[in-house]
């Protein structure tokens, strides 16, 4: 069974691309509203979740929230595809930077990985709203994801590093 996002009310969250701006847990500078620091947060959910969802085909969508999870399942896929050859934890550090430095697609751009998901931006200021969103999300998720694919020695983590061979949803990701 998918395991769904429990970000299902969405009063008062502003939206971009029929996105839902979650908070974020974060110091890094965005356009995401800070999220207090002992709540879970959509990062918090994507990382927990991934290792169940990646084997799914399909993805029953029960609220904007879970287009969200879909895009940072497909990103961890990619991040860890990326940390795959590195085996210590500067290395998988300096392989996540050059991610996170590689221009970020949104919906109606070439390169976005799931074309209908989310809706075009209506004006060039929702584009880069969004854009910077998925920006700052993606930041965060490499941080944490690297907390968790490398062991506090340095070593990978065979546990979360053996995920990176699977395709999620039968998207590859280069």
């Amino acid at each position: 069974m998918v395991h769904h996002s429990s970000f299902v009310d969405e009063e008062g969250v502003r939206k971009a691309c029929g996105c839902p701006l979650l908070p974020l847990k974060s110091h890094i500078k965005g356009p995401a509203p800070v999220s207090d620091q002992d709540r879970t947060d959509i990062v918090d959910e994507a990382i927990t979740f991934f290792r169940a969802n990646v084997f799914f085909r399909n993805f029953d969508i029960q609220s904007p929230a879970d287009k969200l999870l879909i895009y940072l399942t497909f990103y961890i896929n990619v991040a860890l595809k990326r940390l795959e050859g590195c085996r210590t934890l500067a290395e998988g550090t300096k392989a996540i930077i050059n991610l996170g430095l590689e221009k970020v697609p949104v919906p109606g751009e070439s390169g976005f990985p799931f074309p209908g998901l989310f809706s075009d931006p209506r004006s060039q200021k929702e584009a880069e709203l969004f854009r910077n969103y998925l920006k700052q999300i993606r930041e965060e998720t490499s941080g944490r994801l690297l907390s968790v694919a490398y062991r506090p020695n340095g070593t990978p983590n065979k546990w979360w590093l053996a995920f990176a061979k699977r395709k999620f949803m039968n998207v590859i990701a280069l």
